[in-house]
């Protein structure tokens, strides 16, 4: 009863500060911590009050499910399910991705092959609309338009309150088969045999992620859970660093937790451009400060000052392009597209993720997110890369971004907006359900107090 009146409460204080916000101004959350990395104009008003809303409300053991406050970070509701040997259907990457953020702006993991997105194990949320209403949406009913809609509308449509999400079962440790493929061709096929099959040469596969070092030298992780650790977990928390353990093992075992967040540690690989890999310094740098949301804080900070930007520019070197996405792309054209991403962008390593729409499909039916509409049936593979490249003599900044996009829907593939995106409003409304978007917009935002969906993901308001 606490937890449910201390919520009430949160609420009311999210109300009052949303109706303190004055018309015509923007409306933004007060967060300490953030994974975009879109740029954005200095807020004039305070954001709202959501301090109160970062927990776990329950943890239903029997039925496998969760409610959840919209502001729980990832790490702090696996802190609270895996006690009971339950975890969501699918963990972002990074350990300060909130579910809210998930849900409203996308997520994926090594499940995503059979449970799709974040958005999909949610069955019911409270969303505080841009009219200042709070409604519960859910798969049918009054507000099932929003609950279709409210994936990938990254804070247009509303807030999220509480969500209610399916969980599943898990066992104590992870092991993991590293496996190498020399042709892209034999990596697309090996990942169309787990998703058909759901094992890999006779062993089940819970998880299934890899990484492209370049087109001739590829890695499928595939993972299943397991209560044995022969001869004890990995740890890379430590000195060593879990992305370079692909090369030398094919086979590794992580406590669960630790495989939930075995990316975090170094960002993937991003680590290195802080020096944090080379070994004295790793040694010195404090391990509480290993994390992807330190790290973030850093380029923040760049972007603010831009000291590495200026040291490059007395040293004589070309300014830089930020390129950061990440890209689902049909399985079928998954080797041509890194092939391509490899000869024209030359940038590596990059995040091989495969994933499907859930089947049977969660609430709703598959046909469920037109936002960010994937095709019911096929598997895409999510590819995640994230740096930067010089800027070639005679090109702007952003060309190369530019480029992606067209190669990205050239494939039939479709782009996260978590960062820089470039697309003109027509193209934009035809790839992310525009037409929907206004629909659910008039309904719930008809003042429009919410910044539009186009003016985030692209014109950077």
């Amino acid at each position: 009863m606490h937890a449910v009146r201390d919520h009430e409460r949160a609420v009311d204080a999210l109300r009052r500060s949303y109706a303190a916000v004055p018309a015509g101004e923007p409306v933004r959350l007060a967060k300490q911590t953030s994974n975009l990395f879109r740029p954005r104009s200095a807020p004039r008003t305070p954001g709202l009050d959501v301090s109160g809303l970062t927990g776990v409300l329950s943890v239903d053991p029997d039925a496998r499910t969760a409610d959840v406050q919209g502001m729980c970070t990832y790490e702090d509701l696996v802190d609270a399910t895996l006690p009971h040997n339950l975890m969501p259907l699918v963990v972002p990457q990074l350990r300060t991705i909130t579910l809210g953020g998930a849900v409203t702006g996308l997520g994926i993991e090594s499940t995503s092959f059979r449970n799709g997105l974040p958005h999909e194990s949610v069955t019911e949320l409270d969303i505080l609309t841009g009219a200042g209403e709070l409604v519960t949406a859910r798969p049918v009913g009054e507000h099932a338009d929003l609950f279709r809609a409210f994936p990938n509308s990254l804070g247009s449509l509303g807030y999220s309150t509480r969500l209610r999400i399916e969980l599943q079962p898990v066992r104590r440790y992870v092991a993991l088969r590293n496996i190498r493929f020399s042709r892209l061709e034999e990596l697309t096929d090996a990942i169309a045999e787990v998703v058909a099959k759901g094992s890999w040469e006779g062993e089940p596969v819970d998880g299934m992620d890899g990484v492209m070092f370049s087109p001739g030298e590829a890695y499928l992780v595939l993972a299943t859970f397991t209560d044995e650790a022969d001869g004890g977990p990995s740890d890379y928390t430590g000195q060593d660093i879990y992305y370079r353990s692909l090369r030398r093992r094919t086979r590794d075992v992580l406590t669960t937790y630790d495989y939930l967040w075995r990316w975090d540690t170094d960002w993937f690989w991003c680590s290195a451009a802080f020096g944090v890999q080379h070994p004295v310094v790793r040694r010195l740098w404090p391990q509480r400060y290993r994390r992807s949301d330190f790290y973030h804080r850093l380029v923040r900070l760049e972007h603010r000052h831009q000291v590495a930007a200026r040291i490059d520019r007395l040293r004589g070197r070309p300014a830089r392009e930020r390129v950061v996405q990440d890209v689902e792309i049909p399985l079928a054209g998954t080797a041509d597209f890194l092939r391509w991403f490899a000869r024209t962008v030359r940038m590596t390593p990059v995040w091989l993720c495969p994933l499907r729409l859930r089947e049977p499909a969660g609430p709703g039916s598959a046909r469920a997110w037109p936002l960010y509409p994937l095709q019911p049936g096929e598997t895409y593979v999510n590819i995640g890369f994230w740096g930067s490249v010089p800027i070639a003599e005679g090109a702007a900044d952003g060309d190369v971004n530019r480029e992606i996009e067209r190669a990205v829907s050239d494939a039939g593939g479709h782009k996260s907006l978590y960062s820089d995106a470039y697309y003109d409003r027509a193209a934009f409304d035809r790839l992310y359900g525009g037409a929907t978007w206004r629909a659910v917009k008039e309904r719930y935002d008809p003042d429009h107090r919410l910044t539009g969906l186009y003016e985030k993901a692209v014109a950077r308001a």
